[in-house]
Formats: C-alpha cells, structure tokens, sequence
C-alpha cells in the first residue's frame, strides 16, 4: 500500500490543481485546513458564490450552484467548521441572494454554461437522468442549516428546502446516485447542526439506506465503466452504510489499488466529445481530484 500512496503522492506534487495538493497535504500531511480554505477562496467571486471550474467539468466563471455544491463539499471533506469564516458567509449571503433559486430549488444547470467549456451533462438543454429537483438543492439545504444563524430568516429558508425534500422522496422510486449523496450530506449537515428534530429524520434515514443499498453496483465486471460503487457515499467502516455492504465495500480497496496507473493516477472513466483541449486540462484535474478520494478510501479501511 506504501508503493500505492508514493505513486499517488508524485502524481498530485506534479500535475494537481493547488486547491487539490492543499487538501492531499491535509489529509496526509499534517497540512491545515486554513491552507485548504484559502486555496479554495481563489475560486470565490465577489458575490460569494463559487465559479472558475472548482467543478472540473463545467468551465463557467461566474458563480452557479453546481460549483458552490463542489467548494461546500471540500468544506465538508475538511471538517471545517467557523460559520464566521469569510468563505463561509460569503456562499451564505449568495445562497440568501436568491441568484438561481426558483423558490424551491437551485437549478442545477445554468444558460451561462454553454457559453464556456463544459461536460455535455452540464449543457442548459441535457436531459441526463440526473437532473432531478434536488439533486444539489438538498446538499444546498443542508449546508445552509448547518451554517446559518439559526432562527435567521435563511436558516428557516433551509429548513423549509430540507423539509419539501424530504417529501418528496417516492416510497417506491430509487433516487439516482448523485442525487442520492446530496440527500446524504443534507442528513450529515442537519446531524451537525443538532437540527434532526425539526425535519422527518427517520424517514429520510429510512429512505437513504434503501437507496444505497439498491444503487451500489455489485457486479465488479461493470466497474470498469462509470459505475455506482461504495465510495460514492461511504469511506470508512465507521459508515453507517457499511454493515449492509460490508463484502463489496472491503473489495474496492483491491479494486482501487489494482487499477491504479503507472504515473500514479487513476483513469477517469467519463469523457467530454465537444472541447477536447479543454477536456485533456480537467481530465488532469479530475485526476488529482480522485487521489485524493481513493486514498481517503484506502486510508478510512485502514489500508494506507
């Protein structure tokens, strides 16, 4: 495993983004979580939502919420916790602004996307089965709960987002992946908020290990592909998610390491058709990216 994390460790201090080597030095060595912030900060427009490609498939620069899901999610990766912190009230006044909030949902695709490089699932008009109303609104939600001042009129705004998403889960419909870790870090944000009391929580919980339990794709010959395995919502055996998936959960540590690449990465198993010179950057990115996960996996299994 040594042999593993040395390769993955040349790869990030040769090609990856800084905000991606700053969380790599937190995570495994000894780095801080203020390096992490700041670098993410850069990412940060002045209004106070997040754009400049943080989400390496979208190249859009102004500020949209696909991006300030994915600058919420390292701040949730990191444990960081001071709601006073710059960065944090800055996403909180742009979530307060209302700028691409129907009321009900943040969209998830914006008109500015076409205008710049991107994924084709992050075109306006993509119908990917992803796009579903609360897929980045519920992740939305909850990070406002988590961070607001409570009993402000944005913190019972995500109270109210959380609520409507909790009811609008179908008792019988599986929610799509993506989907699916968003409604995850919604419950994670609501637990460390102490806020579990003023939402469905059990149904949500219910609904959750369902969901997970009928998502993870257990045929290992389909994993070659872009495919839903146990790291999607799960990286230690501390996960409540673990015990009903505890076989395929232990096996994607051999699957990480078996498959890593000579230069220390890890294939990215999605490809953009339109902009390839732009795709060949946050293929790279996506890269240092996903070390960074793989080896919080290997680590969270006690492998690394």
């Amino acid at each position: 495993m040594n042999h593993t994390f040395q390769k993955a460790r040349g790869f990030m201090y040769r090609n990856a983004r800084p905000l991606d080597l700053a969380r790599f030095q937190y995570h495994f060595e000894n780095g801080s979580k203020e390096a992490v912030i700041n670098a993410l900060s850069y990412y940060q427009n002045e209004d106070g939502g997040f754009g400049h490609a943080v989400e390496a498939d979208c190249w859009n620069p102004n500020s949209i919420p696909l991006h300030s899901n994915t600058a919420s999610d390292i701040i949730r990766e990191i444990d960081f916790e001071d709601a006073n912190h710059p960065v944090i009230k800055g996403l909180l006044k742009w979530y307060g602004s209302g700028e691409h909030f129907n009321g009900k949902t943040w969209a998830i695709t914006v008109l500015s996307n076409n205008d710049y490089p991107h994924a084709p699932w992050w075109h306006t008009d993509s119908v990917s089965s992803c796009h579903t109303d609360y897929n980045g609104t519920s992740q939305i939600a909850g990070f406002i709960v988590r961070y607001a001042d409570r009993g402000s009129d944005l913190f019972n705004l995500g109270i109210r987002v959380v609520n409507e998403a909790v009811e609008a889960l179908s008792p019988n419909d599986i929610m799509d992946m993506h989907t699916c870790t968003c409604y995850i870090r919604m419950k994670e944000y609501i637990e460390k908020a102490g806020a579990t009391d003023l939402v469905p929580y059990k149904e949500l919980k219910q609904k959750l290990h369902e969901s997970v339990n009928k998502l993870i794709v257990t045929d290992k010959t389909k994993w070659s592909a872009y495919m839903c395995k146990p790291s999607q919502f799960l990286n230690s055996r501390n996960s409540e998610y673990y015990a009903d998936n505890k076989d395929i959960s232990e096996y994607e540590c051999e699957f990480i390491v078996n498959t890593q690449l000579s230069d220390g990465s890890w294939d990215i198993p999605w490809r953009w058709k339109a902009f390839p010179d732009e795709w060949a950057v946050s293929k790279n990115w996506w890269k240092g990216c996903n070390i960074v996960l793989n080896l919080l996996y290997l680590k969270g299994f006690g492998k690394i």
